[in-house]
């Protein structure tokens, strides 16, 4: 059976598509998934054995570069409708997706009026399925793939079937243990605070364990400078391709994360992870996986879901809501998730 899985974007959602396409692998082993997906994100889908092609999707690009659009739009949909599918199911539940999905070839799929994250998405559907809002989004995936797909609907641990020989040999090389600092994210009220990382780093530094400090853009290279300052064992890493993190990140011997992609990613290896939330919940999105533990910050306006912080009152940090998710506390939850890894 072959299915054409749209699920674009962004680096979290992909992921949290994974473990459903376990699933149906598991259940229906004849099914092979061609993806369609955020051309940046290309890397995820090929490391599962169960996606046999990947056709790059240039919305972002598309948005902000006219030129050449044409052209591009012309090779995308030549790849999109190269193949008659027995499915196209769309995962993602926006207008945008629910467009490509109606350009494909075959019978089509998505979530029903009431269950899709733009309502309107579900007319491009020749089939709808309810699924539930109120759970987390890869519950939501797996709920959506089974009843697509015809099998039960799995209560086993999640899987996300990453194969380790597909994530490819890694171009940055570190020497001894070594843990993972993703400090980067979209909203300034997610940062967790710059002088907890500090102290985290020597926290690190006195169990003579490296920190990598990735960072995608320019201000968290300047975060990431700030941290590392005067610290021997901080190192700022250099852009890197996706893949790269990835292997990067499943030799790492734990990591800690802010409410990021990365952080996702670094459940999907089973790294031992603990993430931390402050004005984002994670009951719906938050972090899931082997080895992963999550600190939400427990203040008067948490989880506040405003993109900055609006508190005004007494407050030893910023954003004020991670006072109690202090670095002693972050730091002993990271050892334990690390003990019980290598258990």
């Amino acid at each position: 059976m072959n299915v054409l899985l749209i699920k674009t974007s962004s680096l979290g959602d992909v992921l949290h598509a994974l473990p459903a396409v376990t699933d149906a692998h598991k259940a229906r082993p004849e099914i092979r998934f061609d993806w369609v997906v955020e051309e940046s994100l290309v890397d995820i889908p090929s490391w599962h054995p169960a996606v046999a092609r990947i056709i790059p999707y240039a919305n972002r690009r598309w948005r902000g570069d006219r030129i050449g659009l044409a052209q591009d739009l012309r090779r995308f949909l030549r790849e999109l409708r190269a193949r008659r599918y027995d499915l196209v199911l769309d995962a993602q539940g926006l207008m945008k997706s629910a467009i490509v999905c109606a350009m494909a070839r075959g019978r089509r799929c998505g979530m029903s009026f009431g269950s899709a994250r733009e309502s309107f998405a579900a007319l491009g559907y020749q089939r709808r399925i309810h699924v539930d809002r109120g759970l987390h989004a890869i519950d939501r995936q797996r709920r959506l793939f089974a009843a697509a797909l015809g099998y039960g609907a799995s209560p086993s641990e999640i899987d996300y079937g990453i194969a380790d020989d597909r994530l490819g040999p890694s171009t940055h090389q570190v020497n001894g243990r070594y843990l993972v600092f993703l400090h980067g994210t979209s909203w300034p009220s997610k940062c967790w605070p710059e002088s907890y990382w500090r102290e985290l780093i020597q926290l690190a530094a006195a169990e003579k364990l490296t920190v990598l400090l990735p960072a995608g853009n320019s201000s968290e290279r300047e975060r990431a400078g700030r941290l590392a300052a005067e610290q021997a064992r901080a190192r700022v890493l250099p852009p890197l391709e996706l893949s790269d993190l990835a292997r990067l990140l499943s030799g790492a011997a734990g990591a800690v994360a802010v409410d990021t992609g990365l952080g996702h990613l670094a459940a999907a290896l089973a790294t031992p992870c603990v993430s931390i939330y402050g004005a984002s919940d994670p009951r719906l999105t938050g972090t899931r996986g082997k080895h992963q533990h999550l600190l939400s910050a427990e203040f008067g306006c948490a989880p506040c879901l405003q993109r900055r912080c609006g508190y005004t009152g007494p407050s030893a940090v910023t954003p004020a809501c991670y006072g109690n998710v202090p670095p002693l506390r972050v730091w002993g939850t990271l050892l334990a998730q690390i003990s019980q890894a290598n258990s």
